[in-house]
């Protein structure tokens, strides 16, 4: 547990930050499922936005939304 006044603020903040990136990638990986599940243009365009605002916010790597777009689009293209 921190000690000093500087390290307690530090660990709320970052407990903070936990909860949005969970969130987001919660958020990805239900997304994720729904279009494995009824893969048709609505659900992989979904997918597609929530992997590029992960992205942009830094959440996730680009080439791991570049790898999960080239999944979905092969998907879509079966």
């Amino acid at each position: 547990m921190p000690v000093t006044k500087t390290a307690k603020r530090a660990l709320r903040g970052s407990q903070k930050k936990q909860l949005v990136n969970q969130e987001i990638r919660a958020s990805l990986e239900k997304a994720e499922r729904k279009a494995r599940k009824t893969p048709n243009l609505k659900t992989v365009s979904a997918v597609f936005s929530i992997a590029d605002r992960a992205v942009k916010k830094n959440y996730i790597h680009k080439n791991k939304a570049a790898h999960i777009k080239s999944a979905f689009s092969k998907l879509l293209s079966k």
